[in-house]
């Protein structure tokens, strides 16, 4: 009795009786969840701000837990405001709800969706389902709230190793100072396939934590300053899987003065030094990389957001710098103050594979195209958005191949866009190689950072339908000084729909001659290609019509507007999609499509109104049709 009697005495005495009343419950508290319109699911980091400036984030369910004593049972009116959603103006232009705020009172707030890509849930960081959980709910993750002491983390790599996840971060901060693990923390995670969460869900990481519970350093390379990873790839050693990094040392500012390889020790969480890398060496390893297998050889590729450099898919290669592969037009031994450029003799630019030889860069490419010693046309760096034109300057961006689409996907950030590094965009390729042409956005934010994306290829869904990716969100480099509550510099998690109609993007239309030198043409790369074309589209979009290819009586073949009836009476399946040629706003891309006839056995050729004609053959007056551009003079296909 008198144990029960003293701990009474010090619960009064730790927390008071007045302070335990003032502890809202669940109950007590007004629930505010929103919802994205067109999936019903609630979106995180929606601020709603009230008049007199008290601001809320909702957390990775998008809900808000409301309690203000004295503002219990008011009207309360809340701006509305989230990057790549928008919330319906009111009658004064405002942007938010009057909601009365009463204890165990919920609403909802529906938001249209500007971004194409569909924002799941944080990563990292503390609180992520604090809202959730004060409002009596339940998350789907084990540490919904703090995880690994991690307040937030820089970029994130990751691949499957052994049968798990294994993810591994940049700098990242901890509850107890400002100060905290410089040096790749690490983390694994099961496989959806054998128990993991669905990736819609979440992912229950389970981080390497030191003996004060915070996660640990996985990669403290000697040398002052931190110690980044990226480059991360696993090899098989003799049936043995081997995991492997590229390591930078930083120096202020943001100066690198080693590079080198290191491996990870699973048994004791923690990555070995293998080599160090010369800081002048013209290839090397880095970005997020694939394992893909090119004329009977596995290789791995570099992205960097392009995969320009590759190395064979062993580890003894890897280790070997003098393996390295770029694919570039220079002479080989080519270096930044050596670019000579490699033509054969008619004067045409030989792009290959090449060891000791730096790649082309778009840098470099628009250095040597400013300089005249690059003609319009010949380089190979086309990325653009698909209704403008406008050139995107992507940074950094995974590759990877996509079974749904049957071609290789890109998500990648742009520099320089209507923020400074906070749009991603989406393109797709028939090679690894491209062309990478034209591409759509699908992430933006108003002033805020969200750089080095990152696709989870082992979370693909329906076949690679359903993609999953993730960024660094963060004020750094935004020049905005308000830094989002909780969710500053922490990793936030997308979910991408390849069907989604916005994402039907113009593709490259091959052409090539037949046997007795008639012109086909196919949206798949032929084994006996001549050139791309143009570019159309491969799906119907919403205003395109259908192009078909009839055999023509003098046995060439002609292309033709509609769903002709084939030799069995189905329709003829279209070659490719176009726009007609009076739509309404054509896009800027794109440009007329005029047949022509040569004069004697009537062969046709198709060429744009850029392209010229040749002598023999007659142009009509009439266009077939409106494609798009090919802003290229060389086809980059492996």
């Amino acid at each position: 009795m008198r144990i029960f009697r003293l701990a009474l005495a010090l619960s009064v005495l730790v927390f008071p009786p007045a302070l335990l009343a003032a502890v809202p419950q669940a109950k007590e508290y007004f629930k505010i969840t929103a919802v994205d319109k067109a999936t019903g699911r609630g979106v995180p980091l929606v601020e709603l701000r009230t008049v007199n400036s008290i601001r809320y984030f909702t957390d990775s369910n998008g809900v808000v837990a409301f309690y203000e004593p004295g503002l219990m049972g008011q009207n309360i009116f809340f701006e509305i405001t989230s990057h790549g959603y928008e919330f319906v103006k009111d009658g004064f232009g405002y942007r938010g709800a009057r909601l009365k705020v009463a204890a165990g009172g919920e609403a909802t707030l529906t938001l249209d969706r500007i971004n194409i890509a569909e924002r799941l849930y944080r990563m990292t960081g503390a609180g992520i389902y604090r809202d959730t959980m004060l409002t009596g709910g339940s998350p789907p993750t084990k540490q919904p709230v703090l995880n690994g002491l991690v307040f937030g983390s820089d970029s994130v790599v990751n691949t499957v190793f052994r049968g798990k996840v294994y993810w591994f971060w940049g700098d990242t901060n901890r509850p107890s100072y400002p100060l905290g693990n410089f040096h790749v923390p690490g983390a694994a995670s099961v496989l959806p396939d054998d128990g993991g969460l669905d990736p819609e869900a979440g992912v229950d990481l389970s981080y390497f934590v030191g003996a004060n519970g915070f996660a640990k350093p996985t990669c403290q390379m000697p040398g002052q300053g931190p110690t980044w990873i990226n480059g991360l790839v696993t090899l098989k050693d003799d049936g043995r899987e081997r995991l492997f990094a590229y390591y930078v040392k930083v120096a202020q500012p943001m100066r690198v003065y080693e590079r080198g390889l290191v491996e990870f020790n699973d048994e004791k969480k923690q990555f070995e030094h293998r080599i160090k890398i010369d800081m002048n060496a013209p290839a090397y390893p880095g970005g997020h990389p694939f394992v893909h297998t090119t004329d009977g050889v596995e290789y791995v590729y570099f992205v960097k957001p392009y995969p320009f450099v590759r190395v064979r898919a062993t580890p003894q290669d890897l280790l070997d710098l003098s393996k390295y592969e770029a694919f570039t037009c220079f002479r080989e031994g080519g270096r930044p103050d050596k670019l000579e450029l490699d033509r054969d003799d008619d004067g045409r630019l030989r792009y290959a594979w090449k060891r000791d030889t730096i790649p082309l860069s778009r840098d470099l490419q628009n250095k040597l195209t400013k300089d005249g010693r690059l003609k319009m046309g010949e380089g190979i760096f086309h990325f653009q958005d698909a209704d403008t034109g406008k050139s995107v300057a992507v940074h950094g961006g995974s590759v990877y191949w996509n079974a749904y689409r049957g071609r290789w996907v890109m998500v990648a950030l742009q520099v320089f866009g209507t923020s400074m590094l906070g749009e991603m965009w989406f393109a797709e390729a028939d090679t690894p190689l491209g062309p990478w042409t034209y591409a759509r956005k699908i992430v933006t934010h108003e002033k805020y950072s969200f750089y080095n994306p990152k696709q989870h290829p082992m979370f693909d869904k329906e076949g690679g339908r359903i993609i999953f990716f993730e960024g660094t969100y963060t004020a750094m480099f935004s020049g905005n000084p308000d830094r989002t509550p909780r969710y500053n510099y922490n990793q936030i998690m997308y979910k991408l729909d390849l069907e989604e109609p916005r994402l039907n993007l113009p593709v490259p239309v091959y052409k090539r001659k037949t046997a007795n030198g008639d012109i086909c043409f196919g949206t798949r790369v032929p084994d006996d290609m001549d050139e791309i074309a143009f570019y159309a589209l491969e799906r119907p979009s919403g205003r395109s019509i259908p192009i078909v290819a009839t055999e023509t009586s003098n046995g060439g073949f002609e292309l033709s507007i509609g769903k002709l009836p084939g030799a069995d009476g189905q329709p003829v399946q279209p070659v490719f999609h176009a726009l007609s040629a009076d739509v309404e706003e054509p896009p800027e891309t794109s440009v007329l499509l005029y047949e022509c006839i040569r004069q004697g056995d009537g062969q046709r050729e198709y060429v744009t109104a850029e392209d010229p004609v040749s002598p023999e053959f007659k142009r009509s007056d009439k266009p077939l049709c409106r494609v798009w551009k090919n802003p290229a003079k060389y086809v980059t296909v492996q």
